[in-house]
């Protein structure tokens, strides 16, 4: 009977501890995707293989862009990437049966000094991306007060 007990607790134990995960991942994206400028945003690096896209979310920030892993409990960005060496190299409509991009996506395929990244977005984030890529970052103040 005392095995029995302890099966339960160590399976209630496991289950409870499984709900507390998805519930902090759940925080988590909810946290990422609600500032505004946030956008769904697959990684790609160097196009080693065919598919290798990781899922993530995307970020404006004045000088740079944030990319984080959608699976990870992390609140830092995987990657963080100046906007003054980030350059549009090309852009297509993904392919089909490209690993995990969506149908209809935009694959933006950018140099990054020496390393090449893809990209993939849907079509209204692309269009808010090449507007952030091609907008002049914000200049000094000429004053301080």
């Amino acid at each position: 009977m005392d095995d029995l007990v302890l099966s339960a607790a160590v399976v209630g134990g496991l289950i409870a501890l499984f709900i507390v995960l998805v519930a902090l991942f759940l925080v988590r994206r909810y946290l990422l995707t609600r500032p505004v400028g946030a956008f769904d945003c697959s990684l790609r690096k160097d196009r080693p293989v065919p598919g290798g896209w990781m899922l993530g979310v995307a970020r404006y920030e004045p000088d740079r862009l944030d990319w984080f892993k959608v699976f990870g409990f992390s609140p830092r960005p995987g990657r963080t990437l100046a906007r003054a060496r980030l350059v549009v190299l090309e852009t297509r409509k993904a392919r089909r049966g490209e690993g995990n991009v969506g149908a209809g996506s935009v694959v933006v395929r950018c140099g990054y000094g020496a390393a090449q990244l893809e990209f993939a977005m849907s079509e209204p984030d692309y269009n808010g991306f090449a507007a952030w890529i091609e907008s002049a970052p914000p200049a000094p103040p000429l004053f301080s007060p």
